[in-house]
């Protein structure tokens, strides 16, 4: 019984992994050596030399049941992975911090009884921590990638950590691949290089051989990963969690942070040309606007539902790779974050932050999501490793604004010194001691049943469908910008059969989105796709999922740059830059010294930046005011040339004089509705707006 069973285990392991039962890759075991893609390969064992049977999954009480402190696998191979760096966080390295609140503006009182969701106009401190994934502390921030949106909320109940992505998924599913995915995506071992870059073989030979991350695939190829500012991206806590209420009755709950400016992204071309000219781009932004008292503002929502409704959905919603689609569990808005003081120190606070999923309040637990159980392991061994002591607590950014006590003593870099003859509970020898108490945290109770296994439940096979849905969703322009980025990557692979692998996934998720990348990589012939685990579903499109169709009618938080040089007209300028500002937008003059120009009028006019150091890249749209003896003087400038040339060529508006529409001509740069009048004040913040994206067809090829 036990052999056949064993069979079927191992089929349904390679089926989980998009192969079909009889397909060539095995899980090694034993000692022996098994053929995979072609070759011979050494068993994987533990650090003691132990054989595993399995090392895609952890070991959980049932299929869907929660993870097992037992699983000596998972905690031996994520406690190693967590004490790779020392002191740098291995992933979220780069990172803006900023202090703020949080105000509730409705009650939740019925679903929980955590304090922060049932105390309408109660403003709880924050301290906010946006981070990229993959470099190191010293990366630039513009890299396609991952934002980590990690969110302390310091209640009266105690510290409530909210860590989550700027993307609702993730690439896996069990959290024992974690360490594998980051080996994956950072800089190859025996070279070490690229730092912050998915464009390399070892990442996509990792990605090609995971089918289940697929969904985050694509959402890491959209535009979403090229962020204009930290303060236009959605914040994701990803899993689902409970609310439990005074009842003991659970509910669960996924969390959204919706920016107030709503969203928008780079063109890829420009996310690269701003690294360049500014490293720092993102953090110095968000240092701007909160000097400049413009804070940034997101909403709180969530997404409520039974265990009842999670049984209807055609996913499982305890896979990290699957969202549910605003259009099946809409969301209910009940707070804002406001961020509105920039760190003291950038080292105390911001690199000393820890931020642990684990820290939830009473009313607010947890789901048997694998990944998220792994997480509430991983994140405080490695805050035990990073900042070097059981005390991470006491750090004035990490510790709790109410009071807090227990019996837990000493240890390195202790500051407190506890008073009294007790450090134990229950004791008879204090009557002061701290002691439990009925209003404090209670699991939710959930009965678990099943065989213990290391297997996922058959309800995670589905690799393919919510991935369909997400291109399916975008725009044309987003789809576009989907196909050319996954050929942007794949032309940095050197193996060819990794190229072919993930082509063939691509034709699950839409053929002609699989065509247009194997043209791009100069295929002859189609690969074949992998054999599914799963029946792709044909899931309804979600506009929600767009970056393009969200956004905002608005240039509040933009910054539009004004390029001026000698005999620039004032008046012209004024105007502009009033009706920018008064739009809610930020202006900057640029100019070929850092002195300024003289203007027509004889009055000398202060820069922001010289021209050869604040190229068009910076801004959200442009300004040419010039004299005809401005614009021959600049024809001469390259930087100049450069500055209208990516104006246009990232889908920026443009507002010329006389003088600027002459040096658009000298510098080959076409017109369009997007190029106005200068004196048009309005037509020009109109299309500031947006990026003009019919232009894109007529100045680039996309796959």
């Amino acid at each position: 019984m036990s052999e056949k069973k064993t069979t079927s285990n191992s089929g349904r392991r390679k089926q989980e992994r998009g192969l079909a039962p009889n397909g060539n890759s095995q899980v090694a075991t034993g000692g022996e050596l098994h053929q995979i893609a072609g070759g011979e390969h050494a068993a994987i064992t533990t650090n003691q030399g132990v054989a595993l049977s399995d090392n895609q999954n952890s070991l959980r009480a049932n299929p869907r049941g929660p993870t097992l402190l037992e699983d000596f696998i998972l905690r031996e191979k994520i406690t190693h992975f967590d004490h790779e760096r020392i002191p740098e966080r291995i992933v979220h390295a780069r990172a803006t911090g900023a202090h703020g609140f949080f105000e509730l503006t409705a009650s939740l009182k019925q679903y929980t009884t955590a304090r922060i969701l049932t105390e309408v106009g109660e403003k709880t401190p924050v301290f906010t921590r946006i981070s990229t994934v993959a470099g190191g502390a010293g990366s630039v921030d513009t890299p396609r990638d991952i934002r980590g949106f990690a969110v302390k909320f310091y209640t009266k109940e105690g510290n409530w950590d909210l860590v989550g992505n700027n993307i609702p998924v993730f690439f896996i599913q069990d959290a024992i691949k974690f360490p594998d995915l980051i080996h994956a995506v950072k800089m190859e071992p025996d070279r070490g290089f690229p730092q912050s870059a998915t464009a390399h073989d070892t990442f996509w030979d990792f990605i090609s051989l995971t089918p289940e991350s697929m969904h985050t695939v694509m959402w890491i190829m959209s535009d979403r990963t090229i962020p204009r500012s930290l303060r236009m991206i959605e914040g994701f806590g990803v899993h689902s969690f409970r609310l439990i209420n005074d009842a003991g009755e659970s509910t669960f709950v996924k969390f959204h942070w919706r920016p107030k400016l709503g969203l928008q992204s780079t063109i890829w071309d420009e996310a690269v040309k701003i690294s360049g000219a500014d490293q720092d781009f993102h953090r110095r932004d968000m240092f701007e606007a909160i000097a400049a008292g413009v804070f940034p503002e997101w909403e709180f929502a969530v997404q409520l539902f039974t265990q009842a409704e999670a049984d209807r959905f055609p996913f499982d919603h305890l896979d990290a790779t699957k969202l549910i689609p605003e259009e099946l569990v809409p969301l209910k808005v009940i707070g804002r974050m406001v961020l509105d003081r920039w760190p003291n120190n950038f080292f105390a606070e911001t690199e000393q932050v820890a931020y642990c999923p684990s820290h939830v309040v009473p009313g607010i637990d947890f789901s048997n999501d694998p990944l998220l159980q792994g997480r509430l392991l991983s994140y405080h061994d490695t805050q035990l490793s990073r900042l070097g002591s059981p005390n991470f607590h006491q750090i004035p950014i990490n510790a709790p604004k109410c009071p807090f006590s227990n019996q837990q003593r000493d240890g390195h870099m202790q500051m407190e010194q506890p008073a009294g003859r007790v450090a134990y509970e229950p004791n008879s020898l204090s009557e002061n001691s701290p002691r439990e108490t009925a209003s404090g945290f209670h699991s939710a109770a959930v009965t678990e049943t099943g065989e213990k296994s290391r297997i996922r439940a058959a309800s995670f096979a589905d690799h393919y469908s919510q991935a369909r849905q997400f291109y399916l969703s975008q725009t044309a322009y987003e789809q576009a910008h989907i196909a050319s980025a996954l050929v942007f990557e794949l032309s940095k692979v050197e193996h060819l059969h990794v190229r072919e692998a993930m082509v063939g996934h691509l034709r699950h998720i839409e053929e002609d989105l699989a065509n247009r990348v194997a043209a791009g990589l100069g295929f002859d012939k189609m690969p074949d796709a992998p054999v599914p685990a799963a029946p792709v579903q044909e899931l309804e499109p979600s506009p929600a999922l767009q970056v393009i169709g969200k956004m905002k009618d608005t240039v509040m938080g933009r910054v539009i740059g004004i390029l001026i040089a000698d005999g620039s007209d004032g008046t012209v300028i004024e105007k502009i830059k009033k009706a920018a500002i008064d739009a809610g937008a930020s202006v900057k003059i640029v100019a070929p010294k850092v002195g300024g120009a003289k203007l027509a009028d004889g009055s000398m006019l202060a820069a922001d930046g010289q021209l050869a150091g604040t190229p068009s890249v910076l801004f959200d749209a442009v300004a040419v005011i010039l004299s005809d003896g401005g614009a021959k003087a600049l024809s001469m400038e390259s930087a100049a040339i450069d500055f209208v040339r990516d104006a246009f060529g990232h889908l920026k508006a443009i507002a010329v004089d006389k003088g600027g529409r002459a040096f658009l001509k000298i510098a080959n740069v076409g017109q369009d509705a997007g190029v106005v009048d200068a004196n048009e004040n309005d037509v020009f913040i109109a299309a500031a707006k947006t990026r003009q994206w019919d232009r894109e067809k007529s100045i680039r090829t996309l796959a």
